[in-house]
């Protein structure tokens, strides 16, 4: 069952660096009450998470990132790129199934070149669909989003409560697509709408080519700034001090990508995934 949608279509469902920089309120706990706190448990305990995703609870923290971000049941909430292993999705969608809704904005593959590039998002977006096609009473409301990197629209304006993140802002940036990316999400949140980003930590700032996974949490706040947003608040919930952010092969060196040689495996799992700031804005 195809369930993508385009801009117009969406419109209609609608209408039916461093640890430096803005800190406060420092780990902020949302909005969530005991209920909304268990529904997400309820997620996270779920028999339909694969037992990799399950795995990285330990580095990715997602009871209390969520929790951090304010996500409620009843949000329409739009992720970004979540790719076809659905990592967030699988506790996301059943989370606001019944309740919100859960959009999960794709690449067009029609926006991208022909080639590698084209099949790699139309993998990406037919892997997600044949999940959710495949478990409806997990997935059943789940939508997905196409749209042009080169000049986004998630949606009608005002019409998400919140937006979410993980690990793109690296990539937007070496594509030169960072600033369209978050005017973006600037327009599609209603007043008073988060947008949570994770991201891959430097130490400080890096030029716009870095091929190191890495970015500058200053450059990421910089970024949400000018697209008109404020900080909310800044937590240290993914952050791993282990990870010294030298590695040759940049963030892909570390797990779950383990770009390494098999000699230096231990020395990695020891590391284990990238430092990572959490930033939650707020549109005005």
């Amino acid at each position: 069952m195809q369930r993508s949608l385009s801009f117009c279509a969406l419109a209609l469902l609608v209408l039916a660096g461093c640890a430096s920089g803005p800190t406060t309120p420092a780990d902020s706990a949302g909005d969530l009450d005991a209920n909304n706190v268990a529904r997400l448990d309820a997620a996270l305990a779920g028999e339909w998470r694969s037992a990799d995703n399950r795995a990285r609870d330990q580095f990715r923290h997602p009871r209390e990132t969520l929790t951090f971000f304010g996500v409620r049941p009843e949000h329409t909430v739009i992720e970004i790129t979540p790719g076809s292993g659905a990592w967030y999705t699988e506790i996301l969608a059943p989370y606001l199934r019944g309740n919100g809704r859960y959009i999960a904005a794709l690449v067009d593959p029609a926006a991208v070149a022909e080639g590698r590039g084209r099949d790699y998002q139309k993998a990406q977006h037919d892997g997600l669909q044949a999940r959710f096609d495949a478990a409806p009473a997990q997935f059943e409301g789940a939508r997905t989003v196409l749209y042009d990197p080169t000049a986004p629209r998630l949606g009608p304006p005002g019409s998400a409560d919140v937006v979410l993140t993980f690990r793109n802002v690296h990539n937007w940036r070496s594509a030169g697509q960072a600033e369209a990316m978050f005017k973006s999400f600037h327009e599609v949140l209603r007043p008073g709408g988060v947008l949570g980003v994770v991201e891959h930590r430097a130490r400080g700032e890096v030029p716009e080519g870095d091929r190191s996974g890495y970015v500058a949490q200053s450059q990421v706040i910089a970024l949400a700034q000018a697209a008109g947003f404020r900080v909310d608040g800044s937590s240290e919930i993914n952050a791993n001090p282990k990870d010294t952010r030298d590695h040759p092969n940049g963030v892909w060196m570390l797990p779950p990508t383990n770009r390494h040689d098999a000699a230096d495996a231990a020395k990695y799992i020891a590391i284990g995934e990238s430092d990572r700031m959490t930033l939650r804005f707020v549109k005005p």
